[in-house]
């Protein structure tokens, strides 16, 4: 495909723009990260190298334990060719999703698929030593459980409830995070687990677990987690969007026009996560009378049919609708799903936001728009900090790298 333009050419994937073919064996891997078992034929007709190339190319792959021999094709006479497939138990991942109160922590295989898992109340406001140091206790127990050797660990992928500079992997003035600005997160995972660690946004991990699962084929998605605080992951050409320095999709601080006199976490006042956060709704509970002071607090209530929860829900949908109808017309997703724990109250607080939405923007940009509840729910954090770490470490450069590096490794 001609990029941006929908037209199909002759040339094969995976090609410089003067045509001469640029698989390593790093770059003929990721054909087969889809599953699909190929010959040596098959892969030689998808890349136009050589056979002697691909037969080079899939040894090396072969010795890394990156892929490994599937089915045998049907033969045409003689023997039948071996078919090679993508070996998703070759390495793992440790994942963490570290929300305000929670922390979660799982161990997957290359295809994200979670092995063993583990999970415990846990206050982010108790810094970052507290926290990471149950990231790594729990997580050399979860791979002693599993029996996996801990050379063979491809990296760690965490998630935090505050805005992150990706590069670097620490967090940059996080309002609910105190004593965790400017600290070196991904160094300190990488001392402790001896491999890659990448650190990101909790929403954008959320993002990417759920276009990972649910919506891969769906190439501009935006995330909205609504739960102790707001925020939202973009996908965009099938890609995680982070913006300039990863503050992209950083909603829950803009301004609402009727929300002026409420004051934020974050200093400002009348920001959306003020008014239509679980927090802030919690708090309008409270002040009239009911029992309530978390986001799961408003969901009991909400699944118990009390009125005031539900009916604090649906405008807090109108609300997030209202900052959602501008995003809907300057980035034009095909879906934006809800997630976070106040979307597991039901369909008033995605029912407010279909509402505001629909009604507010252009035509052209929400004739096929879809507003859907999350389908990962709690397992988005994880799916997505494992994808970040397997996409990373499995581009073709790293798989070449690590192929050069340390072959003995990983066979």
């Amino acid at each position: 495909m001609l990029e941006g333009v929908g037209v199909t050419t002759s040339r094969p994937a995976y090609v410089q723009p003067d045509g001469t073919s640029m698989y390593s064996a790093g770059s003929l891997f990721q054909l087969l990260r889809d599953g699909r078992p190929r010959t040596r034929a098959e892969l030689a007709a998808e890349t136009g190298l050589a056979r002697s190339t691909v037969t080079q190319r899939v040894d090396a792959l072969l010795a890394s334990n990156l892929i490994g021999p599937a089915d045998k094709a049907a033969s045409t006479g003689g023997r039948p060719p071996t078919r090679f497939a993508f070996n998703p138990n070759a390495r793992y991942v440790l994942a963490a999703d570290i929300g305000a109160t929670h922390a979660r922590l799982a161990l997957t295989d290359l295809a994200a698929e979670v092995l063993a898992q583990s999970a415990d109340d846990l206050l982010v406001a108790a810094g970052p030593e507290i926290v990471l140091d149950w990231v790594d206790r729990v997580g050399h127990d979860l791979i002693r459980q599993a029996g996996r050797d801990p050379r063979d660990l491809l990296g760690v992928g965490i998630g935090l409830p505050g805005p992150v500079e990706h590069s670097t992997g620490r967090p940059v003035s996080p309002p609910i995070m105190p004593g965790w600005d400017g600290f070196d997160v991904q160094g300190y995972l990488q001392d402790r687990f001896g491999a890659v660690a990448l650190v990101d946004n909790d929403v954008n991990i959320m993002a990417l677990g759920e276009h990972n699962v649910a919506w891969s084929d769906a190439p501009h998605m935006m995330f909205v987690k609504v739960a102790t605080g707001i925020g939202s992951g973009l996908i965009s050409d099938g890609r995680l969007h982070r913006g300039a320095q990863g503050a992209a999709g950083d909603m829950g601080h803009l301004q609402l026009p009727h929300g002026t006199d409420v004051v934020c976490r974050c200093g400002n006042t009348g920001c959306l996560e003020a008014v239509a956060s679980g927090a802030a709704i919690a708090a309008k509970l409270a002040a009239r009378g009911i029992e309530a002071s978390t986001s799961f607090d408003v969901v009991a209530l909400a699944r118990g049919g009390n009125i005031e929860a539900l009916q604090l829900l649906r405008q807090a949908g109108r609300d997030i609708g209202e900052v959602l109808a501008a995003a809907v017309s300057l980035f034009n997703p095909s879906v934006i799903v809800i997630g976070g724990s106040l979307s597991q109250a039901g369909e008033h607080l995605i029912a407010g936001v279909r509402e505001i939405v629909y009604r507010r923007s252009l035509p052209l940009a929400t004739q096929d728009l879809r507003i859907v509840q999350s389908s990962t729910g709690d397992r988005a954090g994880i799916i997505g900090a494992a994808v970040m770490v397997i996409d990373h470490a499995l581009a073709p450069a790293q798989v070449d790298l690590l192929m050069s590096a340390a072959p003995a490794a990983m066979s």
